[in-house]
């Protein structure tokens, strides 16, 4: 798995950008939380090339770059949770889920449902 990641929200908005070419997914991981390790584990280890060909990752340190995670709360409308996975489509939240909801399967099932998929 490819990571893009985030560190500012110049970097937020390229991603937000890149939503409109092909679906998005912001990973928001708090390092200090094992929760947001499992979660991410899981999602790596099942991650493959069908993935990849249907979704563009982002993750973001969320510990290390809080007013990023802030300003996503703020540009998508979702209130904050750790760990997040926001899936985009033409700049716009399709689909969220956090904690140990996070799955992949779920991912792709909403991010093949768009138009731009």
């Amino acid at each position: 798995m490819n990571w893009n990641k985030i560190t500012s929200e110049a970097e937020l908005d390229a991603a937000i950008e890149a939503s409109y070419k092909k679906p998005v997914l912001l990973f928001k991981h708090s390092t200090r939380c094992s929760i947001s390790s499992t979660a991410l584990s899981r999602l790596e280890r099942n991650w493959g090339t069908e993935a990849d060909k249907d979704i563009r990752p982002f993750y973001l340190d969320l510990i290390a770059y809080r007013p990023v995670s802030n300003a996503i709360a703020d540009k998508t409308g979702i209130v904050h949770e750790s760990p997040q996975a926001i899936l985009l489509v033409d700049g716009q939240p399709i689909y969220h889920t956090s904690h140990l909801d996070i799955r992949l399967d779920g991912l792709l099932e909403a991010a093949r449902n768009t138009s731009n998929a």
